[in-house]
This record gives C-alpha cells, sequence and structure tokens, in this order.
C-alpha cells in the first residue's frame, strides 16, 4: 500500500513540475499570454485537427475546463477553429503557425530534457522505456477500473 501511494504523490508531483517546467521556459523566452496547460494542449495536439471531444478521448488534455483554453487559444491566434458542416454542434480545432511555433519551442524543451537525462546518466533509454510500460500498465488498470467496476 505504501509504495502505491508513493507512486500516486509522485505521478502527481511530477505532473505539477512539468507545468512548472514550462512555465519556467515560457517566462524566460518572455512568453505571458499562454499558460503550461495551454502550451501542453497545443504540444499534443501537434498537427492533428480534433473535436473538443476528441481531446479527451486521444488524452491529449485532463482538464474539465477545455472549452475555455480552447476559447482562449483561438482568440490569441495559436488555433484555428471550425464548425462542423455535418452537425453543426461540432467545432474542430488545429493548430495555426503562431501555435507551431510554440509547440515547437515546448518540443524543444522536451528533447533538451531527454537528452541531458541521458547525458547525465540519469535515465537510459531503457530504463525511460521501464517506466513509461510500467505507466502504462497503471493506466490501463485504472481505465479498466472506470470502465468495468462500480
Amino acid at each position: 500500500m505504501r509504495s502505491y501511494l508513493d507512486a500516486l504523490t509522485l505521478v502527481e508531483r511530477l505532473h505539477r513540475l512539468l507545468l512548472d517546467v514550462i512555465k519556467d521556459e515560457f517566462e524566460r523566452l518572455n512568453i505571458l499570454d499562454v499558460n503550461p496547460v495551454q502550451a501542453l494542449l497545443l504540444f499534443n495536439i501537434g498537427d492533428n485537427e480534433v473535436t473538443a471531444g476528441e481531446l479527451k478521448t486521444r488524452g491529449y488534455y485532463q482538464g474539465s475546463n477545455v472549452s475555455y483554453n480552447l476559447k482562449k487559444l483561438v482568440d490569441l491566434g495559436y488555433m484555428h477553429h471550425q464548425r462542423s458542416e455535418i452537425d453543426r454542434r461540432s467545432v474542430r480545432v488545429k493548430l495555426t503557425d503562431k501555435g507551431r511555433k510554440l509547440r515547437d519551442i515546448v518540443a524543444k524543451l522536451f528533447a533538451t530534457h531527454a537528452e541531458g537525462l541521458t547525458t547525465r546518466a540519469i535515465l537510459d533509454a531503457d530504463a525511460m522505456d521501464e517506466i513509461t510500460r510500467a505507466l502504462k500498465r497503471m493506466e490501463r488498470y485504472w481505465t479498466d477500473q472506470i470502465r468495468y467496476i462500480y
């Protein structure tokens, strides 16, 4: 039980730290109009065109205020939005050139971190793969709990 609780705490803390790392990088670059959650959203959408509903389904966005963040990113010029011709309730979004530039900044930050973990001998590729496999198993277990157990 203790290991499980430690893992939960660590996952939560790592997510908050990731947001702080992005915030720090943006402040360093004087990018003040986008918050870290919005930056991750842009990064995860990448070159895809998606609906708001797909953002959660595909795991691109975990928050409850997706509409607010999408509207904000559209208003700031980081995303285009277009109503579906078939279902007028559905809106598809994709990154603008400005959004792709911000996504590239986040991608560069992540690449620098991945390289730093390796070059400083903190984690090699095999260790990172094992962490990823373990977290995917945990994700699958939790997903099954939501879907199949009441």
